[in-house]
């Protein structure tokens, strides 16, 4: 189910770093699921992938389009307002129904909802996110943050 080298693949005119994850130990006794990913416009489905392989293999299909939709908005928040070349996506099984992601990126600016337009044709990642998630929050690093989200059955 994971992918074990952190490699570069061919994505376009430049070269890129093809996203990798790993299971590391977790105390709820499901392991969590960690990737490092380059920090562009591929990401989001860099993540979809993962998503799906982590939630077959735990047999919470049912959550897939809510967790894709949430780990989406918070990586591309990731990609248009993070810094760094790289991002962390982490996905957790917090409880037999529940699954967290979290994605850390190196800019300390917290996210915030915004009040948009009706014709934007953006600005609403995080409103998504809130509806969605069961709950949502923020860890300030001393480099960055990592910005999660929980996805319940």
């Amino acid at each position: 189910m994971a992918s074990t080298a952190f490699t570069r693949a061919e994505g376009g005119p430049e070269t890129r770093l093809a996203a990798s994850w790993r299971p590391i130990a977790h105390a709820t006794g499901y392991p969590t699921f960690t990737a490092l990913m380059q920090r562009d416009e591929l990401a989001g489905a860099d993540t979809r992938r993962m998503l799906t392989a982590v939630l077959t293999g735990w047999g919470l299909r049912e959550l897939r389009e809510d967790t894709h939709l949430v780990a989406t908005e918070l990586v591309t928040n990731a990609v248009q307002h993070g810094c760094g070349d790289v991002i962390r996506v982490n996905v957790a099984r917090t409880g037999m129904r529940r699954v967290r992601v979290s994605v850390t990126d190196r800019s300390r600016r917290q996210p915030h909802l915004q009040q948009v337009d009706l014709l934007e044709e953006s600005g609403r990642g995080l409103a998504l996110v809130q509806a969605v998630a069961s709950s949502v929050g923020v860890i300030p690093l001393p480099w960055g943050k990592s910005v999660w989200a929980e996805v319940t059955a």
